[in-house]
């Protein structure tokens, strides 16, 4: 690799690729590139590591961690005879903790673009044309071989409604806000909203949890969704879904919300605060995407041309993470799965597209949810002959030792291979990677059923599905 930065006689300097935005796609992108031998500028106008590690899923979990521990003192006490007591939660304790993982992890991937010679400039890069940038403070850039667009997402708000990080708060702002509250209102029962309505339980707060599709968790099977319901209305949280706010107002203490219920009732909630978790929109405002001879779609993603090299209709721009529509499912994890794929492909290599059909989606709740493939509804709606299997997690010795319930549930062709698996219960993130192997490499059941679990785990409910599935079942349920 040339570490020198080559500059033109104008002040332009060049570059092999120039990534814009430094989140989860876009610095594994400048790292693989940079390991395959091109020249990297990285644009990122705040701290690499985008919204994931400051404001999403590393703080996220850190703090579900901690709530993990809150609710483990809460049943040993319960349940096993531990005469344990929660004195109080140390928030500036907890705060400091989770802000030090997170600045670990920023200079870890400070440090390996460092290594990598990746040059990092700090400012807003707009497109001046189809191979040209203009970075704030940086000066102007020509590319030679291409640009990546990864510039993220930002929270979506409703209309009329207005975030200001105290008494309304949004996904990117909700950990950072003053304590703990007493009580909350979130609105979105996808994950990020499920998340958020699990954490505050878990800290002591009244908890409303608000939909508006059916059920919770809509794009997940509806026995997941179902089970997930049951165990956050078991910890105490109003769930209302197929319900819609109608009409809110943030007073001096808090905020007051007329919800309409999915039976038509009116119901007035009040809360000290309201969480805002109705989707992402993408980020795109300054970007320059005219000048390059692009433009979004109706819901604002820059739609590739070519899914197998994720290049857009302008040939050497690309586009990873949240900026894609779908099938994209917008999740860290397959960012990284398409950073690695463009930096390959300007790299001249040819690697194989992104199978977003084996990209797993979990839920860090209490209880968790894990999946990977189609549900059974999208595997009957696209015509196939569907053959199901549900295994309750106390069907195994170490879910009695949970006691949380939970459910692991197969969806295969009849006769052919397993088309998809979904979990619900405690630990369930950890369970999924085995069973993402099993769909991406098309096995069918009785492959499966070959292999051995460990005794006594959780996952030995997965084997037992696949067993029975096989027609070997051990524990069937009568």
């Amino acid at each position: 690799m040339n570490d020198s930065r080559n500059t033109t006689e104008a002040g332009t300097r060049e570059t092999d690729v120039l990534v814009i935005g430094g989140g989860t796609g876009g610095y594994s992108t400048a790292l693989r590139a940079a390991s395959l031998g091109l020249e990297v500028v990285l644009a990122e106008r705040e701290k690499v590591g985008g919204t994931c590690l400051h404001r999403g899923c590393i703080p996220s979990k850190a703090m579900l961690h901690a709530a993990e521990l809150v609710d483990g003192i809460a049943e040993a006490r319960e349940r096993w005879g531990v005469k344990a007591t929660l004195d109080s939660v140390d928030w500036p304790a907890l705060v400091a903790t989770r802000d030090a993982i997170v600045s670990r992890n920023h200079h870890g991937v400070e440090a390996h673009l460092a290594h990598a010679s990746v040059e990092v400039a700090h400012g807003q890069a707009e497109l001046t044309g189809p191979r040209t940038a203009r970075i704030t403070g940086y000066g102007d850039v020509a590319v030679r071989r291409g640009i990546v667009l990864a510039t993220g997402s930002r929270p979506r708000m409703l209309p009329g409604l207005a975030a200001d990080g105290r008494r309304v708060v949004t996904s990117d702002d909700a950990l950072f806000a003053p304590g703990l509250p007493g009580s909350v209102l979130v609105l979105g029962g996808g994950a990020i909203g499920v998340e958020y309505a699990s954490f505050h339980r878990s800290m002591g707060a009244e908890v409303t949890l608000v939909e508006a599709a059916e059920r919770l968790v809509p794009l997940e099977d509806a026995d997941v969704s179902r089970h997930l319901t049951r165990g956050l209305r078991k910890r105490g949280i109003d769930v209302l879904a197929g319900a819609r706010l109608s009409d809110t107002a943030v007073l001096d203490d808090g905020v007051r919300a007329t919800v309409r219920t999915a039976r038509g009732e009116i119901r007035t909630v009040t809360a000290e605060r309201l969480l805002v978790a109705v989707g992402r929109t993408p980020v795109t405002e300054g970007l320059g995407l005219t000048a390059a001879g692009l433009a979004t779609d109706e819901r604002g993603h820059v739609a590739p041309a070519d899914w197998t090299r994720l290049e857009t209709a302008v040939p050497g721009i690309h586009v990873v993470g949240d900026l894609l529509p779908p099938p994209s499912l917008g999740l860290a994890h397959a960012s990284f799965a398409e950073g690695l794929l463009v930096a390959e492909t300007l790299a001249g290599r040819a690697p194989a597209a992104v199978d977003y059909a084996t990209v797993p989606r979990v839920t860090y709740s209490s209880p968790q949810t894990a999946s990977v493939g189609l549900t059974e509804a999208e595997a009957l709606n696209s015509g196939r002959e569907v053959t199901v299997n549900t295994m309750p997690l106390t069907a195994v010795a170490k879910g009695m030792v949970h006691g949380r319930g939970g459910l692991v549930k197969v969806v295969a062709e009849r006769g052919g291979r397993v088309l998809g698996v979904h979990l619900v219960g405690p630990n369930v993130s950890e369970m999924i990677a085995e069973s993402q192997l099993i769909v991406g490499w098309d096995a069918e059941p009785s492959d499966v059923a070959h292999h051995i679990h460990a005794h006594p785990t959780l996952s030995e409910a997965v084997g037992e599905a696949f067993l029975t599935l096989a027609g070997r079942g051990l524990h069937q349920q009568a």
